[in-house]
């Protein structure tokens, strides 16, 4: 197998990797802590809302948003890491 398909098999298994990591993480916020823990989490207040309702409502949606900025942070390094960046 060339350098190049080695190289370019690498890239693509980082960033299943990170694609993996960061979709446990929303899965655990959104379904977790919205869903399966919600009622633990009511417990505790956020801003006046119980928070397994907060997570339900507006913290999966945070989650998610951040979760793509933090996506786009990390393919940038890895682009420029196999050098296959776009700019």
């Amino acid at each position: 197998m060339s350098e190049h398909k080695l190289k370019m098999k690498a890239y693509w298994r980082k960033n299943l990797k990170t694609l993996l990591f960061l979709l446990a993480i929303w899965f655990l916020v959104s379904f977790g802590f919205g869903i399966l823990l919600v009622e633990p989490l009511n417990a505790i207040q956020f801003g006046g809302f119980k928070l397994g309702f907060w997570f339900a409502q507006q913290g999966s949606i945070y989650t998610f948003v951040v979760l793509i900025f933090v996506y786009v942070y990390r393919m940038n390094q890895l682009d420029k890491e196999f050098d296959v960046n776009e700019e």
